[in-house]
């Protein structure tokens, strides 16, 4: 169930991250919007409507925005302070959390389309604030499911005496086996009394109710916290297990009495032709025999003395014909060989004939995606491409293959077909066949391979280039993921794709990040992208490019900023050979995180410790001194020679508050004590302010103090 639920909870928010960093979207937030721009409402509607899909249940998507007092949603275009429940909604914001899961009632956002009549009392809303790349929030993005859906994303039936539940962290009912429970608490239901009983990630308690016994099992999610649970009562567990003792006492009684019968008539039937058989290999007599020893032991050892030679002989001259053929072929797909050499050992290891019948070739390349998050380590990958090996000789008929080998970590078949004119019969036969060999993997050893199919061919002297083009195909895997079949048919196959454009924005970000030593941020930052790398399909080459430009980007910041190889990277080996060995996304994603810019942050964050103090102090000083200016972040900045956005991260970090929250107050203690001391008008301190005009500094004082500045002025007079 929990699989179940968070598969859908993933794809919701992965869904509805790419919605809200649309260029729509933030073209949306960022610009007026109003009822007159069709086109723009249009194309944040289509965005909208491809995010909802009847897979993940999403009911509606509402995007608000609060200062340009607009609500867009399935049934249109709102003014915000007029819809009915707009305050509930703007109380979103206090949500402590950027992205928050929140049970929400669903008059919320459909009481004036449904006249009441809601199929669903709740939605579970997946709320996001906007804008997702800025500080200052001013917009909030729901994706609403009903909780009536989760019963269909479950996909179980709860057994009679069962009671399923899903609590959020708040301990609030999410989806019950009785809907009218669905938004109380887990004290409602009976069954808890005492929520420190889900203390643990996962666990069972037995619990009472209406004096009946009912054991509990939990388990709490580690993705946001929801605690799912099922609870049956014991009774129904004891009275299945007792029917289920019984019958199976009685049926091994009737099995072991049939097996006595069996075994007594077969050794009456069987002795008489061990005794003659014992006799024909020159055994001695039941008389003669020693004591501790039967027939079977007088007739295995006179066989195995017979056929001792004979069976070494075959074993040793079996084991080095295998070791020579597996070699061979080794050699055939990495090497160009002479056809003279190549007929040769195909006669020799018994592969002409198979040769001589087919008309029509491919290699298949098979590799383990990755070992990590298995139960399997690299020390394991030697026994587990032989186990592969076996797999495939077990699923591919022998008369259509040659024997499977192992070439660097890379499982390489090479399989035949009769007909070469029945290509589409051909094809069809090979990508089934690897389809079995993937789910066969999977289902026995738990592991997820990719295969790369070569082109067809028809003479065995190309074994070697289809070899390769199976590599080649596999090498796509980069953008593809894992799990996959790639023929090489199929790469690029008539589609002309652009180098897409290096995302040096997002790097630059990345790198502000790192240089403040902000560990959160940076990981998000990577993330993303990441994303944009991998976001347009290209060629593995071309991947390469961008992948091996941000390493050397990372090493020359890394180089400006003082800082040596050794403190990044200890031991032998290099950082560009590990990072041209990997293939898949995440797996490339993870060892920037790990070998490079976990210990850059580590670095920076020592570094920093003895700088930002300095810095903060440096800003405050020049707010003190040019806060009758049009001051920004920006000036001060330029003034002091570093990034803003690396002194806005500083400050804050040091001082708890924003540039803007500090100039402000500083400019409000100004004003009092000019109200206070000085007989200045009101429209000179405002002007010495930087406001706009005196009706905007007379509103931003009384919000803070309560009072007008006048009121304020004559109170302290008196």
């Amino acid at each position: 169930m929990n699989s179940n639920v968070e598969q859908v909870l993933r794809t919701v928010n992965h869904a509805f991250d790419q919605l809200v960093n649309s260029t729509v979207v933030a073209r949306a937030l960022n610009e007026t919007f109003s009822p007159d721009d069709f086109l723009l409402y249009r194309n944040l509607r289509k965005e909208i409507s491809n995010t909802q899909s009847y897979f993940t249940k999403v009911e509606d998507i509402v995007i608000v925005n609060i200062e340009q007092n607009w609500m867009i949603k399935n049934s249109g275009y709102y003014k915000f302070n007029t819809y009915l429940h707009h305050t509930q909604i703007a109380n979103q914001m206090l949500l402590p959390n950027t992205i928050s899961w929140s049970l929400n009632p669903s008059i919320w956002f459909y009481s004036e389309e449904k006249a009441n009549a809601y199929e669903c009392p709740y939605v579970i809303s997946l709320v996001k604030k906007l804008p997702d790349q800025k500080l200052d929030k001013f917009g909030l993005a729901f994706a609403n499911l009903p909780t009536c859906s989760i019963g269909s994303i479950l996909n179980y039936t709860p057994a009679e005496s069962e009671t399923v539940i899903i609590m959020d962290d708040q301990e609030r009912i999410l989806f019950h086996t009785d809907p009218s429970m669905i938004g109380k608490y887990a004290i409602s239901t009976g069954f808890i009394s005492d929520s420190h009983v889900f203390s643990q990630p996962v666990g069972q308690f037995e619990t009472e109710l209406g004096g009946k016994k009912y054991t509990a099992t939990y388990l709490r999610s580690s993705l946001n916290n929801w605690i799912y649970l099922s609870i049956i009562s014991i009774d129904s567990l004891t009275q299945d297990s007792k029917k289920i003792g019984r019958y199976l006492f009685f049926f091994c009684l009737i099995i072991i009495a049939v097996f006595l019968v069996i075994a007594w008539l077969g050794s009456r039937q069987m002795y008489n032709p061990i005794q003659s058989l014992l006799k024909q290999i020159g055994g001695s007599p039941p008389s003669s025999v020693k004591p501790g020893m039967n027939e079977f032991e007088i007739i295995s050892n006179q066989v195995q003395n017979l056929f001792q030679s004979k069976s070494q002989l075959e074993q040793e001259a079996s084991r080095h014909l295998q070791q020579s053929s597996t070699f061979f072929l080794m050699n055939m797909f990495q090497k160009d060989i002479r056809r003279n050499e190549l007929t040769e050992k195909m006669e020799l290891f018994g592969f002409s004939e198979k040769l001589a019948q087919w008309q029509v070739m491919s290699v298949i390349a098979l590799q383990i995606d990755t070992l990590e998050g298995t139960r399997y380590s690299k020390d394991d990958l030697e026994l587990l491409l032989f186990a592969i090996n076996n797999i495939v000789e077990e699923i591919i008929p022998s008369e259509v293959r040659l024997p499977p080998v192992s070439i660097e970590h890379t499982q390489i078949t090479l399989i035949g077909g009769v007909n070469s004119e029945a290509q589409p019969e051909y094809n069809g036969f090979i990508y089934s066949t690897t389809e079995s060999i993937q789910s066969a993997i999977k289902r026995v050893l738990d592991l997820q391979v990719s295969i790369g199919i070569s082109l067809p061919f028809h003479d065995i002297k190309k074994a070697s280039a289809a070899y390769h083009e199976g590599l080649e195909a596999l090498k796509h895997r980069i953008y593809l993921g894992e799990h996959v079949i790639i023929p090489y048919a199929n790469i690029n196959a008539g589609k002309q794709k652009l180098l897409a454009e290096y995302p040096s924005l997002a790097e630059t970000e990345l790198f502000d990040a790192i240089l403040i030593a902000d560990e959160e941020k940076s990981r998000e930052l990577l993330k993303a992208f990441m994303q944009l790398i991998f976001k347009q399909e290209m060629n593995p080459q071309e991947y390469q490019v961008s992948i091996f430009r941000f390493l050397n980007s990372l090493m020359v910041s890394m180089q400006q900023s003082g800082i040596s190889l050794n403190q990044l990277h200890s031991g032998g080996g290099s950082l560009y050979e590990e990072l041209n060995a990997l293939q898949i996304t995440h797996e490339i994603e993870e060892w920037f995180w790990s070998r490079v810019i976990t210990p850059l942050i580590r670095i920076f964050r020592d570094r920093q410790n003895s700088q930002y103090h300095n810095i903060s102090e440096k800003i405050m000083d020049m707010i003190h001194k040019y806060y009758d200016t049009d001051l920004t972040i920006e000036k001060c900045a330029t003034e002091m020679h570093y990034n803003a956005n690396y002194l806005s991260g500083v400050f804050r970090k040091e001082t708890s508050v924003t540039f803007s929250e500090y100039l402000s107050s500083y400019r409000l203690n100004m004003a009092k004590k000019w109200l206070m001391e000085t007989d200045i008008t009101i429209k000179e301190i405002s002007e010495k302010l930087q406001y706009i005009n005196s009706q905007n500094f007379i509103r931003s004082f009384r919000k803070q103090e309560g009072v007008t500045p006048g009121q304020f002025r004559e109170s302290h007079r008196k």
